[in-house]
């Protein structure tokens, strides 16, 4: 069983990560036993920092058919991220002073608790996504021709 719950891969095209952190995250009950059942989406989140804290604004977690009937759940509430305050204060620089941006890169289960590994990163242009694109194609291709070319012999 793999302790990936969820990954956000349109952050990795859209962005160029420059740093990456984990932190923990702050769940009620009922969105344990989603995300246990991998009903999670990072797709379109990301992090503020509001009264020197990290709170993770658009995460997506589906609430189960068998939630209590007491609870009303909020799929997309908004949801306290922790850490370290000097990690923290690192962060609120980077993002005041050089322009950079928080997203959430995945969440996984680390000792029985939900991690969200976050990142400060620098949004990418269109020629930029090309770019990228045509290197990972060029790797593949390359990959292909050594693969290929050492059985000819």
């Amino acid at each position: 069983m793999s302790s990936t719950i969820a990954l956000n891969r349109e952050a990795k095209h859209d962005y160029f990560i420059e740093e990456r952190f984990e932190a923990g995250i702050v769940l009620e009950g009922w969105e344990v036993k989603s995300l246990r059942a991998g009903r999670l989406n990072l797709k379109d989140s990301y992090v503020i920092v509001k009264e020197g804290e990290l709170w993770l604004l658009g995460a997506h977690v589906s609430p189960l058919l068998t939630a209590s009937t007491h609870i009303h759940p909020d799929p997309t509430r908004t949801r306290k991220l922790l850490m370290h305050r000097e990690q923290i204060n690192r962060m609120i620089g980077s993002v005041e002073r050089k322009g950079f941006t928080i997203v959430p890169l995945a969440m996984y289960w680390k000792q029985g608790r939900a991690k969200t590994e976050i990142a400060l990163v620098k949004g990418k242009q269109e020629h930029d996504k090309r770019a990228t694109i045509k290197d990972r194609e060029w790797q593949r291709d390359k990959a292909r021709i050594m693969k290929g070319g050492s059985r000819n012999y």
